[in-house]
């Protein structure tokens, strides 16, 4: 007998493969739920202090729900955001197509560069990509381009396409520059009120002014307006299939009592897009712990990749590099033609948040004490502890040849948890060129690169860029999903985040994964 439906489609996730396909799901007049594991943040509750609620735990999801998820493994840690909007609330803005040779191999024959380009404009329109203005160049821009021309790579140093709303009349001139004073509000296509950017430097810990276009302002609210109903703090177990739907099970979070509601819906159809290691979690485990997927590809898990990224910490005594100023990144100089020893990678100027500043300026706004310091607020804004310090970026085309698997733990209750098998061994020569192009940038400006231990002595890697292990083929044998992103023998369910991407790319991926999304759900009806 037929259960009651209660959607058409349920979208798990919402970031941009999540948020992409419920906004034209939606628009096309289907009926669509997102279930989102994380909060729906609000600009006055981005974490700034030490006390905030920075942690995403797997263990304890009712206890601790906050921004970041942060996986570790042998060799290998994982970041990814946790909210509504998913990824881009913590990644540094950069919306960039990928390059033409990524998919002459690898991909199914349907997917190429030119079939893909249309949707890479639609994704480029939605997210109101701009560039750094020349009149906004920050130290660390300028750095970059004295190098790339000092080498002889000024030809290869570029811009790079940012989701983030510039105003031309702001400038470092203006008095206390990172003032929010200083960001023009202003109403975008989709309705939402934004402010534009103040180089504040917090666009991995959330952007205060909304100057950063995440998937919360854009194709979020438009799903919304189209009927789609965006539930957070509903984290997703088991997708079970029926006569002509299926069932997802979740557990509810209720924050305020700290614990788990378990709850189901029925939904005619289904997009998995809980971002790469939590879309491999929840199928490894219907597949192999709970059996309600057991038909799912034994490729399920393989050709994991963590895209080659890496950061080269340089420091410059004296030099104003102003790392916490400015848009994470602004600028890039690209050697994805593998002509510099035979690899290919990508170099970007790097930034982060000013924590110590935040927390400072957060005790000063919130507390009765931080009255005591209310003078002082300019000089928090203004101060940089880490001025002379130049965070080198990068990311490389890797073998993608990781696994995700499931383990029992050893600890009670013996549960199975996701595991990383990954080596170093194939992916070396990629890292090691992109390092060596870090030092060399670094000392052509009297810069002193200091290579982080934890690569010179364990070849270990962070990455906020993991893709694979669902990977997009021609066949069930060498794929988990089609063309379609429909997964093999479970007609009705979909994939469309970064795990669907079946090679390292070697740029920051998130335009790609909402280019695919657009693409895969004009297949769904």
């Amino acid at each position: 007998m037929t259960q009651d439906i209660h959607f058409d489609v349920i979208v798990i996730g919402s970031g941009f493969g999540g948020a992409v396909s419920a906004c034209r799901l939606a628009q096309r007049g289907l009926s669509v739920c997102v279930l989102e594991r994380g909060r729906r943040w609000k600009p006055q509750d981005y974490p700034r202090s030490p006390q905030d609620s920075w942690l995403w735990s797997h263990h304890e999801p009712e206890k601790r729900n906050g921004w970041i998820d942060l996986r570790v493994y042998n060799d290998m840690a994982v970041a990814q955001g946790s909210g509504v909007g998913g990824g881009s609330l913590i990644y540094a803005n950069v919306s960039i197509e990928a390059q033409p040779f990524v998919f002459q191999s690898g991909w199914p024959e349907a997917i190429t560069y030119e079939s893909l380009k249309p949707y890479y404009e639609k994704t480029g329109e939605m997210l109101n990509l701009q560039t750094l203005p020349d009149n906004q160049l920050t130290e660390r821009y300028k750095l970059m381009q004295t190098a790339a021309t000092a080498a002889g790579y000024g030809d290869r140093f570029t811009k790079v396409p940012l989701a983030v709303s510039f105003s031309d009349s702001y400038s470092y001139a203006l008095e206390d520059p990172h003032n929010e004073k200083h960001s023009t509000m202003y109403t975008n296509a989709q309705g939402q009120v934004q402010g534009t950017c103040i180089h504040c430097g917090n666009c991995d810990i959330g952007c205060s002014v909304q100057a950063k276009n995440t998937l919360d302002l854009n194709y979020l609210p438009l799903a919304e307006k189209h009927g789609a109903e965006i539930l957070p703090l509903h984290l997703v177990r088991k997708i079970t299939p029926k006569i002509d739907h299926y069932r997802v099970d979740f557990d509810r979070i209720d924050q305020s009592n700290e614990r788990l509601l378990p709850g189901h819906f029925n939904a005619r159809k289904v997009v998995v897009a809980a971002g790469t290691m939590g879309t491999n979690e929840l199928l490894l485990k219907c597949r192999d712990d709970y059996g309600t997927l057991p038909r799912i590809s034994r490729q399920l898990g393989y050709g994991w990749s963590c895209n080659g990224d890496f950061v080269t910490p340089a420091f410059y005594p004296g030099r104003d590099v102003s790392p916490t100023r400015g848009p994470t990144v602004s600028a890039a100089i690209d050697f994805l033609d593998g002509s510099v020893e035979g690899q290919r990678f990508f170099i970007e100027d790097g930034g982060f948040p000013d924590m110590l500043g935040n927390a400072l300026e957060q005790f000063s706004n919130k507390t009765q004490l931080g009255l005591l310091f209310s003078g002082l607020d300019q000089a928090i804004r203004n101060r940089d502890s880490l001025s002379c310090i130049m965070p080198w970026f990068g990311q490389g085309i890797d073998a993608a040849d990781g696994r995700l698997h499931l383990r029992r733990s050893w600890w009670p209750p013996f549960k199975k948890k996701m595991d990383l098998d990954w080596n170093i061994e194939k992916s070396k020569a990629t890292i090691q060129a992109l390092i060596n192009m870090h030092k060399k940038l670094a000392k052509i400006t009297g810069g002193t690169p200091c290579v982080p231990p934890s690569w010179n002595w364990f070849k270990d890697l962070a990455t906020p860029h993991p893709m694979g292990g669902c990977r997009m083929a021609d066949s069930k044998a060498n794929g988990v999903v089609d063309h379609k992103g429909e997964v093999y023998s479970y007609p009705g369910l979909y994939v469309a985040d970064g795990s669907i991407l079946p090679r390292s790319i070697g740029l920051n991926p998130s335009r790609t994964i909402a280019a695919l999304a657009e693409r895969i759900a004009e297949f769904i009806s």
